[in-house]
């Protein structure tokens, strides 16, 4: 699925997608707004580093892949985590700060091929 946003393109690997859903489903647990809330900030910041993806930052020490990070502004515990040398940019995890990053990107597979749809 591809997300077009004021020209900016990315799109969401299946696990990122999952981490959306499950980030709302868990928020929701206590109150739908707020989690509408969160994700449209997810979906935002989506849009905002894929206009720039060299916005993000590298986390050498959280992996060694070629991905970059994004902190949501207004909800900091949550970051976006991207391939920035693709076209259009792929997502490929969105996670709490609380989590255990570096096993979870380990675990991610390094290429999914993605293409726009």
């Amino acid at each position: 699925m591809a997300f077009y946003h004021t020209m900016s393109v990315y799109v969401l690997t299946p696990l990122a997608k999952a981490d959306i859903f499950d980030i709302w489903s868990t928020i929701a647990d206590d109150n739908e707004e707020a989690a509408d809330r969160v994700e449209e900030a997810i979906y935002s910041a989506c849009a905002f580093v894929a206009e720039s993806p060299m916005r993000g930052h590298s986390r050498p020490d959280l992996t060694t892949r070629s991905l970059r990070f994004w902190t949501l502004t207004r909800y900091p515990n949550y970051a976006v985590v991207y391939r920035p040398e693709t076209a259009p940019l792929e997502i490929v995890a969105v996670m709490h700060g609380k989590r255990n990053i570096r096993r979870i990107l380990k675990q991610r597979p390094k290429a999914t091929g993605l293409q726009e749809e």
